[in-house]
């Protein structure tokens, strides 16, 4: 089979006119170059060039396979250009993917961290994957999900970033304040405010209550954390948030609770593709988010 390299070596004689200016153009030694022509010749059954001939003279076979090369060796170029320069681009955006409403303002810290590191990236964070974020992490439309609940696949690595708690959160008035902790029935027909998500898909009901056999009151949706803080203050409903953003909630009468003896301790991981072609920003990213979401653990 004739390769790219014979054609490249074939058009370094054309272009430098012997075998010693050829092997330096194409930086090997003259004796390999000696090697590859000889290989190409094996492999097509006829010489390619004229031997001893000045000025270096092709055969038909050779100019044939000159005429091949420079119609080729243009294309690949220009196909290479296009690709690399197209990778480039791609690294240079990361497309954050999150499946938890109350991520973005505490994320504000790791954006401008990663774009200090960074200054030429541009950092997507977004969640309008919500509810099919890993689908589109495998297909390309995302680089990193962060998400609690990973579903191995062959494309996905998932790396644990760390560990948060799921709090209950109720006015300071509200007949649960009082509690050290509270229980699934403590719940029973109490209404819920949470982010426009299926009641099925909300860790409280999903991962305490509904084990339990215990039905909650009608839900309610809040799109803004700072909308749902007041709405609860006022004693619209109780809340289940993780535990980094009842910090957002100062200057209001509120009151959060441990889920269970143990409290409702929830991962997040950092998922994306397996030999992505931005990895190193990747990595980077996700240890930035790790790091601050420690801090905020310690707070």
């Amino acid at each position: 089979m004739i390769e790219l390299r014979h054609l490249r070596t074939l058009m370094a004689l054309k272009e430098s006119g012997s075998l010693a200016a050829a092997a330096k153009k194409r930086f090997v030694t003259q004796s390999a170059l000696s090697h590859q022509i000889k290989e190409l010749e094996t492999r097509i059954n006829s010489p390619v060039f004229v031997r001893k001939s000045k000025p270096l003279s092709f055969t038909q076979e050779g100019a044939k396979l000159l005429n091949l090369a420079e119609e080729i060796l243009p294309r690949v170029m220009e196909t290479e250009f296009v690709l690399k320069k197209g990778l480039e681009t791609d690294a240079h955006l990361l497309k954050v993917g999150i499946e938890c409403h109350s991520c973005f303002r505490w994320l504000m810290p790791v954006m401008e961290a990663f774009r200090t590191e960074y200054p030429n990236a541009d950092l997507d964070l977004s969640s309008r994957h919500l509810f099919d974020s890993l689908n589109a992490l495998e297909s390309g439309e995302l680089d990193i999900v962060l998400t609690s609940d990973p579903v191995p696949g062959h494309q996905l690595a998932y790396q644990h970033l760390f560990d948060f708690e799921v709090r209950l959160v109720v006015a300071k008035e509200h007949p649960l304040a009082s509690k050290s902790q509270v229980l699934p029935k403590d719940l029973e027909g109490l209404p819920i405010i949470s982010y426009p998500v299926p009641l099925e898909r909300l860790d409280l009901f999903r991962l305490f209550l509904e084990p339990a056999g215990v039905v909650p009151g009608v839900q309610k949706s809040c799109d803004l954390t700072s909308v749902l803080f007041q709405r609860i203050a006022c004693q619209d409903g109780i809340a289940a948030l993780p535990s980094w953003s009842i910090s957002e909630a100062q200057g209001l009468s509120l009151s959060s609770l441990r889920l269970g003896a143990e409290g409702l301790k929830r991962p997040l991981f950092g998922a994306y593709r397996r030999g992505s072609a931005n990895s190193r920003q990747i990595q980077r990213y996700l240890e930035l988010v790790a790091a601050e979401g420690l801090a905020r653990q310690s707070q």
